[in-house]
């Protein structure tokens, strides 16, 4: 309920009073209050309650709004006291009380009336005589005479302490019956986030918050507005309330304005201060731990960052952004996902109640530029001879696993191989979340799905896996086995599928083999151990061990031949190593060397019978 106080230039005044949450104010009779003069627009503002506030509204009026003799540029909340000038005249709104209860008879009062002003709440006194600012028009009937104040009962006293008996001293080997609390670890400097970075988020969420009910007061349909548009008058919206503070001075000169506005409008439309990280080429990975916590890779090394998000909502808002496009949710029933960006850059996102810190975010970027092999022997991660050998495994239809730590560079390596390829041939690619970047162009990719609402519709990379094979594909590439679908791998490898490339996670050639035969299980087939063994040797031909190393470097440390079973054991034979030697004092650099163990794969030996051109010198020790 509104209550209004009107009164124009040198008149009289009057009082009104709406029974709904919103009024609009004009010059025509089509609105709620109508002010019939010349310099009040027909449509010139409007009034609206919400949650216990009053939120004054210009409809664009041809001579402004203003508030205590400020004009607005944005939606903004007035109290009682403010003095509202439209045209000619000065109006005062105030949010009508709700009647007070009746008192019945007898009822026990339960505080003076002196205690009500320590209800939290300030309350101001009316300054010399107690007039309204306006007079009524209608007299009012004079209110009843007070009923006299009840006695003010004193508060309860706490009970007297027991009397003090002197401690009994105890044995020094005794321990107290409490132990007392343990002494509370301060917050390690590292994690604070400094105050003016704190005061600048704050400043950044008013404003943000402003925005929200600025454009739900417009009523603009976003919707059907383009995205260009949708830029511009958002961009326009946060200048507006950006003015409107200034002129308030409530918005700190310090403040880089432009720099303020470019970060709203991100967070209001994009993906907020993840928007600099992304376009940021030195930055290979974002981790969001918690709205004020941002932490970066950059060049190998983990750094925190400068950049912080408003709000835990804020992060949510970018979270739901990302996975709305591909279809993906991310709610309390399935409060984690997978998705990804345009650019395939990966994003796994987490929320509480499983996050109890916050939303928590973490993208994998991927190089704009696809890496070659000759990059990687640019950047060290391997050598010359090591980087031709991969390349005739691949040409030569050799099963390839791709085994390394998590960050180690798994994904990038595949991309690589799969450069290999042959154009004429057909590829089928599945993956969790689609992040391999092929260039041959008879390329299917395949994507899993997760359940709907219902729990209904979910395809898993096994079911994908299954289908490929009724594909016709010349080659099978999954981005990562991590479950039972390594059995239908297996499979396919041993069913005339050769060539398939895939990775999983593991630190060692060996612990490789271990990790397959425990996914083979998970697939549910009661298989007995030496089965599977058997059949992952007959499968497997080559492991590439890519390790990543303390000083953020990316490296193959094994390139490792299945060379078959001797009785229940899988033989494997290592073809290149590297050889670790310690750490450059002056850079902190993994120094070692690649050695070639002198062993040659016996594929290459069939190639060299069939007259094929292989380079024998490049198994020869170093």
């Amino acid at each position: 309920m509104i209550q209004l106080t009107i009164a124009e230039r040198g008149g009289p005044a009057r009082r009104l009073q709406f029974d709904k949450s919103e009024i609009v104010i004009g010059r025509v009779d089509q609105n709620d209050v109508v002010l019939p003069k010349g310099n009040v627009s027909k449509q010139h503002g409007k009034l609206v309650q919400r949650d216990g506030r009053l939120v004054l509204v210009d409809l664009r009026s041809t001579n402004g709004t203003f508030v205590n003799g400020k004009k607005i540029a944005a939606p903004q909340v007035v109290k009682g006291g403010d003095r509202i000038g439209i045209g000619d005249y000065l109006i005062t709104a105030e949010v009508a009380p709700d009647e007070p209860p009746v008192e019945e008879e007898g009822a026990p009062e339960e505080a003076a009336p002196e205690a009500a002003v320590e209800d939290g709440w300030d309350h101001e006194e009316p300054a010399g005589e107690a007039e309204e600012p306006f007079a009524p028009a209608v007299e009012e009937e004079p209110p009843p005479p007070p009923r006299p104040a009840p006695p003010r009962r004193p508060p309860p006293r706490d009970p007297p302490p027991p009397p003090r008996v002197a401690a009994v001293p105890r044995p020094a080997e005794e321990a107290p019956a409490i132990p007392p609390p343990p002494p509370r670890r301060p917050m390690s400097s590292k994690s604070q986030v400094p105050p003016a970075l704190l005061a600048r988020a704050k400043l950044q969420k008013e404003i943000h918050d402003g925005l929200i009910e600025y454009l739900d007061l417009r009523r603009l349909d976003i919707d059907k507005l383009g995205d260009e548009e949708l830029w511009n008058k958002t961009e326009k919206a946060i200048r507006d309330i950006i003015a409107q503070m200034d002129a308030d001075g409530t918005f700190p000169t310090a403040i880089d304005r432009e720099e303020l506005v470019r970060d709203v409008l991100n967070e209001a439309l994009g993906l907020g201060p993840l928007e600099s990280l992304l376009a940021d080429d030195e930055v290979s990975e974002i981790m969001v731990n918690h709205a004020q916590q941002v932490y970066i890779e950059r060049k190998g090394k983990l750094t925190l960052s400068d950049k912080i998000f408003s709000s835990n909502a804020a992060v949510m808002g970018v979270i739901e952004r990302i996975v709305a496009p591909i279809g993906r949710r991310i709610d309390e029933s399935s409060p984690l996902v997978d998705a990804r960006l345009k650019d395939g850059s990966r994003v796994n996102a987490i929320i509480p109640p499983l996050a109890l810190k916050g939303p928590s975010i973490t993208i994998r970027k991927f190089t704009r530029e696809k890496l070659t092999i000759q990059d990687l022997v640019k950047f060290k991660s391997l050598t010359a001879p090591m980087a031709e050998f991969m390349e005739m495994c691949v040409k030569a239809r050799r099963n390839i696993i791709i085994s390394g730590g998590t960050g180690s560079g798994k994904t990038t390596l595949l991309n690589v191989c799969s450069a290999f390829i042959p154009d004429d041939e057909r590829i089928v690619t599945v993956e969790d979340a689609a992040e391999l970047q092929l260039s041959q162009d008879h390329w299917i990719q395949l994507e899993s799905r997760p359940a709907n609402l219902e729990g209904k519709g979910q395809v898993t990379i096994r079911d994908l896996v299954k289908n490929c094979l009724r594909m016709r594909p010349d080659r099978i590439v999954i981005g990562e086995c991590r479950g039972g679908e390594a059995l239908d791998m297996l499979q396919a490898m041993n069913t005339g599928h050769d060539g398939s490339l895939t990775t999983l996670h593991a630190n060692t050639p060996r612990d490789a083999l271990a990790r397959l035969e425990t996914l083979v299980l998970m697939s549910g087939m009661d298989l007995p151990i030496k089965a599977i063994r058997e059949q992952i040797a007959s499968a497997v031909n080559i492991i590439i061990q890519q390790t990543r190393f303390g000083d953020g470097s990316r490296r193959i440390t094994a390139i490792t031949e299945v060379s078959g079973m001797e009785v229940d054991v899988i033989t494997l034979q290592d073809i290149f190593t590297f050889k670790q030697e310690g750490f450059d004092e002056k850079t902190g650099k993994v120094k070692g060397r690649y050695i070639a163990s002198g062993f040659v794969p016996r594929f290459y030996e069939d190639l060299q019978r069939r007259g094929l051109p292989v380079d024998m010198n490049i198994f020869r020790e170093e």
